[in-house]
């Protein structure tokens, strides 16, 4: 067996460069660990197109050779595209996302697995009737979250250097978060989601999760600039990786608030925040302030914005597929159902507010240092049956409160690895800036990284 790389992506082109180790080498290492693993992070191998690549592969280009991870909610010409549903098995995916193409054509990377996801990525761990549950490499008793929870348990779990992701609650962020990697929601449509651009709700990212701010920014560079089939896309930006540690922080202004959004969230977690927080703080030079920050029921204007989107696509099957669909997909298509005008028409007068909250915020300071989730993981299999209110279970509205605001607003945010639980699960802190601070954030999270280094794959993996 060939042994699987862990460090981080950017090393492993410099040891393809320094002739380390070869790209083929690479990919099989990749291979073996999915033969090898038990997290069922991976729901299709593409072994013989990724060989091939790699047999040719440009060891110049940024990731000329890095083996990557596709989730399952980004389609790849010709590879499987069910969307971790039952009720489109066998469905193939009829192009190349926009966001693949610029990794694998630009930055040379070679997709070689597909990586699961929550179905439709709309729930906040990863087990589904398709594919079963995916496990956490930390703790395989515990979900690796959602709905990018594949990609995150085979990145930390050593199955593969990097992976993609999407973002369109946390779905990037609370991930990384209990996996020990770091997770970028970037300003909105930074990075184009073309073709076929998702237009409502207004929410939805691409990125990757990694083992280290530099990949990060790295994937940035390369993956980032408008697109014509993406009409929210931005303009190209350079420098990502180059512009890490060039920014002035001392005098920032940082609000420290643990439960941002207005989640309840463990002391525990609360005191790593804190804690990491004032190492940060200290290390910067930045200066706290104390800020007042409401926000409206973020939950409400999110699912509100969603629901018709959810019921455009599935209401013609409904609801004879309800035993095809896992119990929060169907309780949300339920939910659906009674979904009035009056609700929809009650969501934009509360983005609006949303926003204003938002901007009052970035009036006061510059970045908010928040955590990334409110407790360890849930259980592999999800938090469990009851609901809270119309169309949340138990847990799972909650976490999503410290998530989803930034996908509302298009802000930025960044998790990074902020220290362990006593329960020895990784505790995620978000550091957040207003629309496109996305360098700043980088740079923040850089010095956080070498101020307080971490793992960059789970303990089980460092000890096999």
């Amino acid at each position: 067996m060939t042994e699987p790389w862990l460090q981080d992506a950017c090393s492993l082109v410099d040891a393809f460069r320094a002739r380390e180790i070869s790209p083929v080498e690479a990919v099989q290492a990749v291979l073996d660990a999915v033969d090898a693993s038990d997290l069922n992070a991976v729901s299709h191998v593409d072994a013989e197109n990724a060989l091939a690549a790699a047999r040719s592969a440009d060891v110049s280009r940024p990731f000329g050779g890095v083996p990557f991870a596709v989730k399952e909610l980004e389609p790849v010409e010709g590879w499987p595209f069910p969307r971790g549903s039952k009720l489109l098995e066998g469905t193939t995916g009829p192009f190349t996302t926009v966001h693949v193409e610029r990794i694998r054509d630009r930055g040379g990377a070679i997709p070689v697995v597909q990586t699961t996801s929550s179905e439709f990525g709309l729930v906040g761990y990863t087990s589904t009737k398709l594919h079963g549950t995916t496990r956490n490499p930390w703790n395989p008793a515990l979900t690796p979250g959602g709905s990018s929870g594949g990609t995150a348990a085979a990145v930390a779990g050593g199955v593969v250097p990097i992976g993609t992701g999407t973002d369109g609650g946390g779905s990037i962020r609370i991930p990384a978060g209990y996996t020990g990697l770091v997770g970028i929601k970037t300003s909105f449509r930074t990075i184009p989601f073309a073709p076929m651009a998702q237009i409502e709700p207004l929410h939805s990212m691409v990125g990757c999760l990694s083992r280290s701010v530099r990949d990060t920014a790295r994937w940035l560079d390369v993956a980032n600039g408008a697109h014509l089939r993406d009409p929210f896309s931005l303009p190209r930006v350079e420098g990502f990786e180059a512009g890490l540690g060039s920014h002035d922080l001392a005098g920032l202004r940082v609000a420290v608030l643990p439960d941002f959004g207005g989640a309840v969230v463990h002391p525990d977690v609360v005191a790593a925040i804190e804690d990491a927080a004032e190492a940060l703080v200290a290390a910067a030079g930045m200066r706290r302030v104390d800020v007042d920050f409401t926000v409206p029921d973020m939950a409400a204007i999110w699912a509100g914005a969603s629901l018709p989107t959810m019921w455009h696509g599935m209401h013609a099957y409904w609801p004879q597929i309800r035993e095809l669909l896992t119990e929060e997909v169907a309780a949300l298509m339920a939910r659906s159902e009674t979904f009035t005008i009056a609700e929809a028409a009650a969501v934009d007068p509360l983005r609006k507010l949303l926003n204003e909250s938002f901007a009052d915020l970035f009036e006061s300071v510059d970045l908010v240092l928040a955590a990334t989730n409110p407790d360890d993981p849930y259980a592999a299999e999800g938090p469990g049956p009851k609901r809270v209110g119309d169309i949340d279970v138990e847990g799972l509205g909650n976490t999503g409160r410290l998530t989803m605001g930034m996908n509302i607003t298009g802000v930025p945010a960044i998790s990074v690895p902020a220290g362990l639980s006593p329960r020895g699960m990784p505790i995620g802190m978000q550091i957040v800036g207003p629309r496109h601070s996305d360098p700043l954030l980088l740079s923040v999270a850089a010095l956080f990284e070498r101020e307080r280094p971490w793992p960059l794959v789970a303990p089980s993996v460092r000890a096999s």
